[in-house]
């Protein structure tokens, strides 16, 4: 079992992953999205294994969502080309495993993978 964990350096929440998933032992693919970007394929995949609408991955508090996207109502599509555009409006840390992936906030939530 090999995790995937789609990671911002600069994020605390996203270390902290990498460190739970270090004390485990787990093996696991660092993804630094920000610089491997995700594509629209990727990013829809993804947003299927966390099972959640495309728009509950947005970051909202961040300038670019206040500043060109708040208020609002974008289709799916719309959702996912905004982030794969902006890549820093995507909520992280991400981990993936099996085709199951978590929002790992808070961290303890890698557990709920199998």
């Amino acid at each position: 079992m090999k995790y995937k964990v789609y990671h911002n350096s600069r994020c605390s929440k996203s270390r902290c992953a990498i460190d739970f998933l270090n004390d485990k032992k787990a093996d696991f693919e660092l993804i630094e999205y920000l610089k491997d970007e995700f594509t629209v394929e990727s990013l829809t995949s993804v947003i299927a294994q966390l099972k959640i609408p495309a728009e509950s991955l947005v970051r909202k508090g961040e300038s670019i969502f206040k500043e060109s996207f708040k208020g609002k109502d974008l289709s799916e599509k719309e959702w996912i080309e905004a982030m794969v555009q902006y890549p820093k409006l995507i909520e992280r840390p991400i981990v993936v495993l099996n085709n199951h992936a978590v929002i790992a906030r808070p961290t303890e939530k890698i557990d709920d993978l199998k």
